[in-house]
C-alpha cells in the first residue's frame, strides 16, 4: 500500500502540493492525470525519493521495490535479451554468486531463492516482454548499439517490466510505442501482479488497463474508482453541482448585501442589518470550478483540387534498391481520412515518406496534382526543432514578410500564447513543441496532411482539439498512430500495410485490435503439436477428475464474483468517502483489491481447467 499523507512541495516558490493525501491499496492499477505542469512527474520523483518533501509523509511497506523508466538504456555491445535479464538485479546477483559459492548451506539458500523467483524461466519471460514491445527473436540477440534512442527506450521499459517491482511507476509509456506495442502494454499492465501508477494521456489505456484514476488538481490528490471515462463523467457531474451551488450562494450573498446596504443607516433596521452582516461573514465561499483552458488547433483551409490528388500505379518503394512495398495501386482524394494499420516494420512510415515526397518510387508510377501541397509531421521533426530559437523566430524564418502580429496570431491558433511565443524551444514542454511542429507542417495550407504519431506528448484536451481540427479540415489526412481513440474519431478509411502490400482493411478498428491481441496465426499453428504427436486419450477417471476440478474452479469464481458485487455496493456509498471514515474506506478498498487479485487468479485457474477438460473430451 502506498500512503500519501498531507504532503507539501513547491518548485521555485510555486506550490505543486499543499496538504495532498491519497491511499493506493496494494495491487491497484491507477492512472495519474492532471493538467500539464501540475506536478505529476514531480510526484513520481518524490515517491522514488529523488527529491525531498517539505512536509508530510510518503510510506510504503518495508523493502518494497520501486521501478520506473528514467531514460533509455545506453548504447552498448550487450544484447537486448541480456540487458533485460540484468534489470532483475537480485537474479543477476544470485546467478553470479552461484558460480563461485562453496559453502553448502549458502548454495542451498541461493538455489532455493532462485527457484522462488522463477530464475530458470527468466529468459522466456524476458523474451516474451521484448516480443510484445516489437523485438523479434533475431533483434533480441542484437546489441543495444544497433538501435536508436526510441527503440532503446522500449528496451528500458522491457527491463523494468521484467524486474516486476512492487510499485511500478510509468510516465507516458506509450509515447515511444506503436499501436501493437501500446495494445500489448495495455494487456500486460491489466495483468501485472503488483501496484501500478501510470501517467498517461491515452484514453484507451486509462479505460482498459487501470481500475482507478488519481487526479491532481489545485495541489490536491483525489482517487476516483473506475477508468478515465467514468472519472470524466463524475468530474463533469461534480463541476455542475458545484457551479450551481456557487450560483445560489452568489444570489443569496447579493440578497443579504442588498438588505445591509438599504437598512444599515436606519435605526429600526440596524439590528437586522447587523445580523445579516454576520451571516455574510460566516458564509464559506463556494468557488465555481474553472473550466479547463480550451485547447485549439487552427488548420488553414486549402483550395480544392480535382481528384485524385495522388495516384499510385504498380509502384514499388524501398531503400538502397531493396523494395519494402511493391505493386501499389492506390489513390487519395482531398476528402479522404485514412488510417494506416500494420505491425511494426511492415512499411507504414515508408508509405508515409513516399506520399510526402521524401522517397521516390523504384518501379511503377506516382502521380501528384500539379498544385498539390503536402504537410508532413513526424516525431523526429519535433526533436529537430532549433532549441535556441523561439516559436516566433521559427515562423519569422519561414515568413519574413509577415507582420509580427499575424505570426503571433498563427501561434495563438495552435495554443501557443504570448508567454510561449518568445520562449526558447528548449524551455517548452513536449506538448508545446509538438504544437509548434504541427503549426510548421500546416503553415502552407496543405491539401494533404500526413501525421506520423502526432499525439505523443499531447494531453487529453489537446488530443480532443486535434480531432476537432482534423474534422473541420478540408484537406486529406493520412494518419499513423497508436492512439485508437484518435483513429476511431478522425479516420473513415483503413489501409492495412502487410507483407509488402497496401490494401483496404475489411473490418473496423475493434476487429483489428482483436486480431492484434490474438497474435500471429502462423506462429500459433507452428506451436501446435503435429498429428503424429497427438497424446494418448485420457482415461474415464482422468476426465471425471478434470470435470470436478473445472466445477470447483467455477464455484470459486462465482463466490468471488458475489463478494466483489457486495464490495462494489459498499464502495458505492458516498458517506464512506467522508473524511471521518478514511480508515474504514481504506479497509474496504484493500479488501476490494485483494478480492480482484484473487478473482484474476481464480479465472486463470478456471480457464486452464476448462481448456484441459475440453482437450481431454476431444482427445
Amino acid at each position: 500500500m502506498l500512503k500519501i499523507s498531507d504532503i507539501t512541495y513547491a518548485v521555485e516558490g510555486r506550490p505543486l502540493f499543499e496538504g495532498a493525501s491519497a491511499t493506493i491499496p496494494e495491487g491497484h492499477k491507477v492512472g495519474l492525470v492532471g493538467a500539464n505542469g501540475a506536478g505529476k512527474t514531480t510526484l513520481f520523483r518524490l515517491i522514488k525519493g529523488e527529491i525531498a518533501l517539505e512536509s508530510g509523509e510518503l510510506s510504503l511497506p518495508a523493502r518494497a521495490r520501486i521501478g520506473g523508466v528514467a531514460q533509455e538504456v545506453p548504447s552498448s555491445s550487450t544484447s537486448l535479451i541480456d540487458t533485460v535479464l540484468a534489470a532483475d538485479t537480485e537474479r543477476a546477483s544470485l546467478m553470479a554468486e552461484a558460480e563461485s559459492a562453496t559453502d553448502p548451506h549458502r548454495i542451498a539458500e541461493i538455489q532455493t531463492r532462485l527457484a522462488d523467483i522463477e530464475a530458470w524461466s527468466a529468459e522466456g519471460r524476458a523474451s516474451a516482454i521484448l516480443k510484445g514491445l516489437g523485438f523479434d527473436a533475431e533483434a533480441q540477440r542484437r546489441p543495444c548499439s544497433d538501435f536508436s534512442g526510441g527503440w532503446r527506450m522500449r528496451v528500458a521499459l522491457a527491463g523494468v517490466l521484467f524486474a516486476q517491482p512492487d510499485l511500478l511507476l510509468l510516465d507516458e509509456p506509450t509515447n515511444y510505442l506503436d499501436l501493437e506495442g501500446a495494445l500489448w502494454l495495455e494487456q500486460y499492465l491489466a495483468r501485472y501482479p503488483h501496484t501500478v501508477i501510470v501517467i498517461s494521456h491515452d484514453r484507451d489505456l486509462l479505460n482498459r488497463a487501470v481500475g482507478a484514476i488519481l487526479h491532481l488538481e489545485n495541489r490536491k490528490l483525489t482517487l476516483y474508482q473506475g477508468g478515465y471515462d467514468t472519472f470524466a463523467r463524475t468530474r463533469a457531474e461534480q463541476r455542475a453541482v458545484l457551479a450551481a451551488e456557487a450560483k445560489k450562494q452568489d444570489a443569496r450573498r447579493a440578497h443579504l448585501q442588498s438588505f445591509v446596504d438599504r437598512f444599515k443607516a436606519k435605526a429600526t433596521k440596524a439590528a437586522q442589518a447587523q445580523a445579516r452582516v454576520k451571516m455574510l461573514e460566516k458564509m464559506v465561499p463556494i468557488t465555481a470550478p474553472e473550466e479547463a483552458a480550451k485547447q485549439v488547433f487552427t488548420f488553414p483551409a486549402p483550395e480544392q483540387l480535382s481528384p485524385p490528388i495522388i495516384a499510385l500505379e504498380s509502384a514499388s518503394v524501398g531503400y538502397g534498391g531493396t523494395p519494402v512495398l511493391k505493386r501499389l495501386n492506390l489513390r487519395i482524394d482531398q476528402d479522404d481520412r485514412i488510417a494506416l494499420l500494420g505491425r511494426n516494420g511492415e512499411g507504414k512510415s515508408t508509405l508515409s515518406k513516399l506520399l510526402a515526397g521524401k522517397l521516390e518510387v523504384s518501379e511503377g508510377r506516382i502521380t501528384r496534382s500539379s498544385k498539390l501541397r503536402i504537410g508532413y509531421f513526424a516525431q523526429h521533426q519535433v526533436d529537430e526543432l532549433d532549441l535556441g530559437a523561439s516559436p516566433l523566430l521559427h515562423l519569422q524564418r519561414l515568413r519574413p514578410e509577415e507582420h509580427q502580429a499575424k505570426l503571433r496570431a498563427r501561434l495563438a491558433g495552435f495554443g501557443l500564447g504570448a508567454d510561449q511565443a518568445e520562449t526558447e524551444v528548449r524551455k517548452l514542454s513536449g506538448g508545446q513543441k509538438a504544437r509548434l511542429s504541427l503549426l510548421l507542417a500546416t503553415l502552407d495550407a496543405p491539401h494533404l496532411l500526413i501525421l506520423d504519431e502526432p499525439t505523443n506528448h499531447l494531453d487529453i484536451e489537446s488530443r480532443e482539439a486535434l480531432v476537432e481540427a482534423l474534422t473541420a479540415y478540408s484537406g486529406a489526412v493520412v494518419l499513423v498512430s497508436h492512439d485508437m481513440h484518435l483513429l476511431s474519431l478522425a479516420a473513415d478509411r483503413l489501409w492495412l500495410v502487410k507483407g509488402g502490400a497496401v490494401a483496404p482493411y475489411g473490418g473496423d478498428l475493434e476487429s483489428y485490435r482483436a486480431e492484434l491481441l490474438a497474435g500471429d496465426p502462423a506462429e500459433k499453428a507452428a506451436a501446435k503439436p503435429k498429428a503424429t504427436e497427438k497424446p494418448a486419450r485420457p482415461s474415464r477417471d482422468a476426465v471425471l477428475a478434470l470435470r470436478a476440478e473445472a466445477r470447483k474452479c467455477e464455484e470459486r469464481v462465482n463466490k468471488l464474483s458475489e463478494m466483489l458485487e457486495k464490495l462494489d455496493e459498499k464502495l458505492a456509498d458516498p458517506e464512506l468517502y467522508e473524511a471521518s471514515r478514511a480508515a474504514e474506506r481504506d479497509k474496504w478498498l484493500l479488501k476490494h483489491a485483494e478480492a480482484r487479485e484473487a478473482m484474476g487468479r481464480a479465472e486463470e485457474l478456471w480457464m486452464a481447467a476448462f481448456e484441459a477438460l475440453e482437450e481431454a473430451m476431444a482427445g
